[in-house]
């Protein structure tokens, strides 16, 4: 274990405490700022939220981007545009971020969980199509689950760490089964999947930048969609369902405050523009170690899986047991170096453990030996 953390401290070019992960502003971060605060648009109006969206779509290959405050508000809309109701269920992945499930709570519906697959540690095709034959029924065009007799509305993938799940293979399950498909892209902004960015592949996708992101603005998110009315409807919600007009205060259903202001906008353009060298930087490292722990016996370095190219927003390793993991978190964290486990099981927590499930077998595996070391860019 010394090994290692003389290894990272050599990589990061100090001794000092090394965070999991920090945010880099080397380019026109302070300009973009001052321009906003000179303008006094602060707030949810200004130039500077009209052209991070236009750049945004652009950037990732979708027709439409709709800023939000943060990830979780950027999900939670986007499930309310999939049509998603009170006590509809929605099938993810239990190894996922909070935010996940929680943007499913907001609506009252209820996660349904399917296993992932070790190599991209996202939601297993083979997992939801042997959940959907077993289970579910065509009703009406509806996918119903028959334990529970409710409406399938909803699959929300996440690329974990950025990297991405087979999610041409899953969107091809939802469209069988009349699902909607709403990817979790919140970690794999600059990833791919066969050539085609993450995010883009269903109905709808968010996006998160919170402070930890590969870019960031303090917070903040955003909704993408190649349907004009959906992103019509989404700018709507987001700004708390107000009927444009110079003056009046005229709302026409219930709506969210879930605007982003102009000046995390400003932060984001900045940071926009050093994303490929941000990414090219995470996979020079990537590179690092994974040939470091080629030669560590009991670890391995989680690559970007098949037919992919990740982001590596958060660098993983995987132990050959608990054990193993957790003598490593001790070490590494009282030398320094800060690393942690994947998240608890979403199935676990009290909010969810009532919730029906498929065989988690490799969700276990990978809550009990996954590992986020260190992965900050370095310039």
């Amino acid at each position: 274990m010394e090994k290692i953390v003389d290894f990272i401290q050599e990589t990061f070019k100090t001794k000092e405490f090394i965070p999991l992960h920090e945010p880099r502003f080397i380019g026109n971060e302070k300009k973009y700022l001052n321009d906003c605060i000179d303008s006094t648009f602060v707030s949810s109006v200004g130039k500077y939220v009209d052209q991070f969206e236009k750049e945004f779509a652009s950037k990732i290959g979708s027709k439409y981007a709709i800023a939000t405050v943060n990830g979780t508000a950027a999900l939670h809309i986007s499930l309310i545009l999939a049509d998603v109701k009170k006590d509809d269920e929605v099938i993810t992945q239990p190894l996922t971020f909070i935010a996940t499930c929680n943007a499913i709570s907001y609506i009252g519906a209820k996660p349904v969980f399917v296993d992932v697959d070790l190599d991209t540690i996202g939601l297993s095709p083979k997992s939801l199509e042997s959940f959907l034959k077993t289970n579910c029924e065509l009703i009406n065009n509806q996918c119903i689950n028959k334990t529970t007799n409710k409406v399938i509305k909803a699959c929300v993938p996440m690329h974990t760490f950025g990297h991405s799940c087979r999610i041409t293979e899953i969107k091809d399950i939802c469209d069988k089964w009349n699902i909607t498909l709403v990817e979790d892209a919140a970690e794999s902004l600059g990833s791919y999947y066969k050539d085609k960015h993450t995010g883009t592949f269903g109905k709808v996708g968010a996006f998160s930048f919170n402070g930890n992101k590969i870019i960031t603005s303090g917070g903040g998110g955003v909704i993408v969609t190649d349907d004009e009315k959906l992103a019509k409807r989404a700018k709507h919600l987001t700004t708390t369902a107000k009927i444009p007009h110079p003056f009046e205060y005229v709302h026409d259903e219930i709506g969210y405050n879930y605007r982003m202001p102009n000046l995390n906008a400003a932060l984001l353009v900045a940071q926009l523009e050093q994303l490929d060298k941000f990414c090219k930087c995470k996979k020079e490292l990537a590179l690092k170690y994974d040939e470091f722990f080629n030669d560590i016996e009991g670890i391995n370095f989680i690559n970007q899986p098949e037919n992919s190219s990740s982001n590596y927003w958060l660098q993983a390793i995987i132990f050959k047991d608990l054990k193993a993991r957790d003598e490593f978190l001790k070490f590494t964290n009282k030398n320094g170096v800060m690393t942690r486990p994947i998240w608890k099981l979403m199935n676990e927590l009290v909010m969810f453990k009532d919730c029906q499930s498929s065989d988690l077998t490799n969700s276990k595996i990978c809550e009990e030996r996954i590992v986020n070391i260190p992965s900050s860019v370095i310039l």
